[in-house]
């Protein structure tokens, strides 16, 4: 399906990026240079094409589909540009390279603003990647013994889901009452085991290296990994604060654009397409984001 796309792929801006990110970790991509600036203040001329930044799995995805099944009849042009990384698709937004974004959820987004006094704002949830626990060695769950090492992703919330994870699950044991906001510090009984921090991008590419990991949803995807079939254990989805949204910048929230894109995300059709394709891997969580 990636091979299909026409994204453009964007160039680093180093200097930009390590300004906004303030010790938020990055990889991967930044915006290019060339393209033609959105002003986050004014509204976009009749006709303009929307600008989302995405990662590629499965938010592109679900973006090249409307574009290619919804846009259209709505009126609505599309543009679609995909980063590899947590960081540079809200510097972009914020800086008016792009117009949206379509990667995060509501626990990241707010860490992300308080950081680099950003002024990003969710428009609509979308759907939900649960979180997993995955190995190429292990088999089960009581096979992962003391002197064992896992990979956590190393962003503060991601970290704290990612042990929240494991201790529903009997591998840790955390202080009472520290929620989604977990550290390492935090943990009252590793139960013997080893943790190696590393960018959410990167986990996947460290389980050769380690135990077991713990991967976000759409890195899960890219590497080919079925979070519904091949990991140890793995988030539900009922209650669960971690919807991945469309989002802006503070002011853009009445684009018509913007408007066009957040009811076409939440239609029957981008429903049954998420159904479809990512079989439990990733579902629907249509409405409005978490205040």
């Amino acid at each position: 399906m990636r091979n299909q796309r026409r994204n453009t792929k964007l160039t680093a801006i180093a200097a930009a990026t390590a300004a906004l990110a303030l010790g938020l970790t990055a990889c991967g991509t930044a915006s290019d240079p060339g393209a033609k600036a959105v002003s986050g203040d004014k509204a976009a001329a009749a006709g303009e094409p929307l600008v989302v930044a995405a990662s590629p799995t499965p938010h592109a995805d679900i973006l090249e589909f409307v574009k290619k099944n919804l846009a259209d009849k709505a009126g609505l042009k599309l543009e679609v540009k995909e980063f590899t990384d947590y960081v540079l698709p809200n510097t972009a937004t914020q800086q008016g390279q792009v117009d949206a974004n379509f990667f995060q959820h509501k626990p990241y987004l707010d860490d992300f603003n308080q950081k680099n006094k950003t002024t990003i704002v969710p428009v609509v949830n979308v759907h939900l990647e649960p979180l997993g626990l995955y190995s190429k060695t292990v088999k089960s769950l009581k096979d992962i013994k003391a002197g064992q090492t896992i990979a956590v992703p190393n962003d503060t919330t991601n970290e704290g889901r990612a042990l929240q994870l494991l201790a529903e699950n009997g591998l840790i044991t955390l202080k009472d009452g520290v929620g989604t906001s977990a550290k390492l510090s935090d943990i009252t009984d590793k139960k013997g085991l080893e943790f190696k921090e590393l960018e959410a991008a990167t986990v996947p590419r460290a389980l050769n290296d380690v135990d077991a990991a713990v991967i976000n949803g759409n890195y899960a995807i890219e590497a080919d990994l079925e979070p519904a079939k091949d990991s140890l254990a793995l988030e539900k989805a009922e209650g669960n604060p971690y919807a991945n949204f469309l989002a802006v910048k503070k002011g853009n929230e009445n684009d018509p654009r913007v408007k066009t894109l957040a009811k076409l995300l939440n239609s029957p059709e981008v429903k049954k397409y998420i159904e479809d394709t990512y079989t439990g891997s990733v579902v629907p969580a249509f409405g409005a984001p978490a205040k």
